[in-house]
C-alpha cells in the first residue's frame, strides 16, 4: 500500500477510478496503514493504489465492480456520521455493498429496515449483521414471537439475540430479558464445582453476561440484574414459570432434553419474544439422551408463526482460521 503510480496493469485487467472529495474521511475510509484497503484487495484480488484522493482499483472486471461498490459503500457510511472498522469492511465484504433488500416487516420495527439497513441500537454500541444470513435472523427476530438459530460457534447467533432483546428492552416494547442455559458442558457435572450454587453456575452463563456487557453500561446492568429485570439463569430454573412481556433467549439448545425443550417452550406467554440458539454438531448430552433442538426442528418446521434461520462456515464472523477449522471438522464429519 502507498503507492503513487499504478503499476503496468496487463490487458486483461480493468481499472476503475474512484473519488473521494473529503480527504478526512478518505484517510478513514482507508484505515491505520491503508489496513481496510488491504483487506478488500486480499479478498476480492485487486490492487488499489491512492492518487491524491482517488482510489484507482486494478483487477478483473466482477471483482474490480465489487471492490469499487465496497469501497463507495464504506464513504456514504462515513459521510453518514458513522466510524469504519475493520469489522464494518469485513461486513461490507461479506454482505455486498449493493444490498437494496427492503426487509419489509410488520409492527413497530419496520422503520429499523427502511433502506435495506438492519441496525440494532442499544446503549453502548450499534449492532450491524455482518452476512446475509445474520440480516435475515435478525429480521426474523423483530418479526416472529419464537425464532431458532441454528449454527456453528462464532456466527453471531446468542450475540445478535441479546442485542435485539436489549434493543427491545430499551425501547419499551418488553419489560423484562430472561437469558437461559443448559447446565451441561462437557461432561462437567455441577455438584464436582467448588462453591455456592450461584458459584457453580455463573461459569456456564458466563457468554450471557459478556453480551450484555457489549451493549448495557456496568452501573445500569448491575442495577436491572438486581431487580431482576435482566435474569441470566440455568433452563432447569425456568420450570413452573410463565414468561409475559419478556424477550427470552434459550442459549446452547443442543444441550437441553427433549423434555425441557418442550418445558421451555411452552412458558411463552402474552407480549414476549423467545429465541432459540444451538449447534447440532456440539451436543454434550449423555449418550443415548436425543437433543431437544433436533426434536423441536422435526416437530416445529411446519408451524408458519415460528421462524428457523440457519447458519454455515460462511457466516463466522470470528477469527478466520475459525472458519476454516469448522470446514475441515464439516468436511471430515
Amino acid at each position: 500500500m502507498g503507492n503513487t503510480a499504478s503499476p503496468p496493469a496487463p490487458e486483461s485487467l480493468h481499472e476503475t477510478a474512484v473519488e473521494f472529495p473529503d480527504n478526512k474521511l478518505l484517510i478513514d475510509l482507508c484505515g491505520e496503514y491503508d489496513r481496510n484497503l488491504a483487506e478488500i484487495e486480499r479478498v476480492l484480488g485487486v490492487q488499489i493504489v491512492r492518487r491524491g484522493n482517488l482510489l484507482a482499483v486494478l483487477g478483473e472486471e466482477a471483482p474490480t465492480a465489487e471492490a469499487t461498490g465496497v469501497l463507495n459503500a464504506l464513504y456514504a457510511r462515513l459521510e453518514g456520521g458513522k466510524d469504519v472498522e475493520f469489522a464494518d469492511v469485513d461486513r461490507e465484504l461479506r454482505m455486498g455493498a449493493d444490498d437494496a433488500d427492503s426487509g419489509a416487516l410488520d409492527g413497530d420495527q419496520l422503520e429499523m429496515f427502511k433502506g435495506g439497513a438492519v441496525e440494532i441500537r442499544t446503549r453502548k454500541k450499534l449492532i450491524e449483521p455482518r452476512t446475509d444470513a445474520q440480516k435475515a435472523y435478525v429480521k426474523s427476530l423483530y418479526a416472529n414471537e419464537l425464532a431458532f438459530g441454528i449454527g456453528p460457534a462464532g456466527t453471531g447467533k446468542t450475540y445478535l439475540a441479546v442485542a435485539v432483546g436489549v434493543n427491545m428492552f430499551i425501547e419499551g416494547h418488553v419489560d423484562r430479558i430472561i437469558l437461559a442455559r443448559p447446565a451441561v458442558e462437557a461432561g462437567e457435572k455441577l455438584g464436582y464445582l467448588p462453591g455456592d450454587m450461584k458459584d457453580k453456575v455463573d461459569p456456564y452463563m458466563q457468554p450471557l453476561y459478556d453480551a450484555l456487557n457489549d451493549f448495557l453500561p456496568g452501573k445500569q446492568l448491575a442495577k436491572l440484574i438486581e431487580e431482576k429485570r435482566i435474569e441470566i439463569a440455568p433452563l432447569a430454573f425456568m420450570r413452573g414459570r410463565t414468561l409475559s412481556n419478556a424477550f427470552v433467549v434459550l442459549d446452547e439448545a443442543q444441550n437441553a432434553t427433549s423434555m425441557q425443550m418442550k418445558m421451555f417452550l411452552t412458558r411463552l406467554g402474552e407480549g414476549s419474544r423467545m429465541v432459540i440458539t444451538g449447534d447440532r454438531t456440539q451436543i454434550d448430552l449423555p449418550r443415548g439422551v436425543p437433543s431437544g433442538l433436533a426434536d423441536a426442528e422435526r416437530l416445529l418446521g411446519s408451524i408458519p408463526q415460528i421462524s428457523f434461520n440457519y447458519f454455515s462456515a460462511r457466516d463466522v464472523v470470528r477469527h478466520p482460521l475459525v472458519a476454516a477449522i469448522i470446514e475441515a471438522y464439516e468436511a471430515d464429519g
